[in-house]
């Protein structure tokens, strides 16, 4: 069956025709209906081709279809591929996870990035006694009610104090939890100090994108995260990373490792497993205690740690540890955001791409890096990242199109996006941009 006829029966069944909302692309108005994937190659059911720069929303680092992961995952199905108990490859899996994130003193795994975090709140909200969060505008933590707040839909007022009004991201969402978080901008550090000083009793725990993936790629200015960590330390309020986008991204130990910022807890997904199912919530020993069956903090679940995701995780963090990996992965993502970036002026499209390891965002409208949210939201031109989106498809390039947003979503390389593969796609992207800009290629 090809695309077409495949959209239509989904839609019968299905709504919208797909099993989650974010598969759909509103360029092709449907789903990317694939049929084979390879490396950093997709091929759909109509039989194109694409050089694929979506990889799972960042979870193939390592590309489609790798071999050990294939092994590791076919030794899984032949032990049983098991869930709902325990193997020597849980310890194993924890004790890589400690070997190479900084504040790994303990490991529970979990299921989704989402999972991951409302176990984090949980958790800090029993080591404290106390009920609010703050988090950041622009910051994605997961598709919860505690967290659902202020990212991709409007930009709040801010009020006399710097803080900013609660911006629901999804209907459903109860009144009750809105007095539960207090949202802020990122890369303030007077105000985020005034801010915590201010709800000390009230907070539990902040929590924070190292690197704000989720508004394409937005660093924090140098000193900010470590004085977080201080003012948090001081106060008693548990620091949770969220680094379910940043863990593994360009470095060993995630964002924490590259920073050197180490916070009481961390949320892992996506790279955790390159490709299977599988999160973590992470920690030191004295926040962690809380879970059960040593605390009260009860997180658990049928299908967490399937045997499965297990084994493919701890085969893909074998190869992701193994020496000159990220020293590899950086220099081809140095040298494809640096000729992007050319490319632009080049060509006379305003945007500017930032990027830090395997993840980056193009800033329609913008001509000059920043790490000021707002900023950022208030020149992305989206009318032209549509069109983006739209050229690149024909020229089989994947960018996936999540759509309207106040700033772009993340795109990204692989391991596998060998530098042959990015000339190539730079070509393309050259007349892609040429389009653009109404100049000739």
């Amino acid at each position: 069956m090809k695309s077409d006829e495949i959209y239509e029966v989904a839609q019968k069944y299905m709504v919208a025709g797909v099993s989650a909302g974010g598969r759909y692309h509103p360029t092709i108005k449907k789903p990317l209906i694939l049929d084979s994937v390879d490396g950093c190659y997709m091929r759909d059911v109509d039989g194109n081709t694409w050089i694929d720069f979506h990889s799972c929303s960042g979870a193939t680092i390592l590309g489609f279809n790798h071999p050990a992961i294939t092994e590791a995952v076919e030794k899984a199905v032949q032990k049983g591929y098991f869930i709902n108990f325990e193997s020597e490859y849980h310890t194993k899996l924890a004790e890589k996870i400690h070997e190479m994130i900084p504040s790994a003193e303990k490991v529970r795994l979990s299921n989704s990035g989402t999972e991951a975090t409302l176990a984090a709140i949980r958790v800090a909200r029993a080591h404290t006694g106390k009920d609010k969060i703050l988090k950041f505008e622009g910051h994605f933590h997961g598709m919860h009610e505690f967290v659902f707040y202020n990212w991709h839909n409007r930009l709040g007022a801010v009020d006399a104090s710097g803080e900013i009004a609660k911006v629901r991201d999804s209907g459903g969402l109860m009144n009750c939890t809105d007095d539960l978080v207090i949202v802020i901008p990122f890369n303030d550090i007077e105000l985020a100090e005034r801010t915590l000083r201010r709800h000390k009793d009230e907070i539990a725990a902040v929590i924070l994108e190292p690197v704000m993936f989720n508004a394409g790629c937005i660093e924090a200015v140098p000193g900010y995260l470590q004085k977080i960590r201080d003012i948090t330390r001081e106060l008693g309020i548990v620091l949770i990373f969220d680094e379910v986008l940043s863990g593994f991204r360009m470095h060993p130990g995630g964002a924490q490792g590259y920073y050197g910022v180490y916070p009481d807890l961390t949320t892992l997904g996506k790279v955790l497993g390159c490709g299977m199912t599988i999160a973590a919530l992470v920690g030191t020993d004295e926040v962690m205690s809380e879970l059960n069956p040593r605390g009260s903090v009860v997180v658990s679940g049928t299908y967490t740690g399937p045997l499965i995701g297990v084994m493919g995780a701890l085969a893909g963090l074998g190869i992701l540890s193994a020496p000159g990996f990220y020293e590899k992965l950086n220099a081809e993502a140095d040298h494809f955001y640096g000729k992007l970036n050319r490319l632009l002026s080049e060509k006379g499209v305003k945007a500017i791409v930032q990027g830090l390891g395997a993840r980056f965002g193009i800033y329609f409208g913008l001509d000059h890096p920043t790490n000021d949210y707002r900023e950022a939201a208030r020149n992305y031109d989206g009318k032209v990242g549509q069109k983006f989106y739209e050229l690149v498809m024909k020229k089989g390039l994947y960018f996936h199109n999540y759509g309207a947003g106040l700033t772009p979503m993340h795109s990204g390389i692989t391991a596998v996006h060998t530098r042959k593969v990015l000339d190539e796609s730079l070509n393309r992207l050259s007349d892609v941009f040429a389009q653009m800009s109404g100049r000739r290629p």
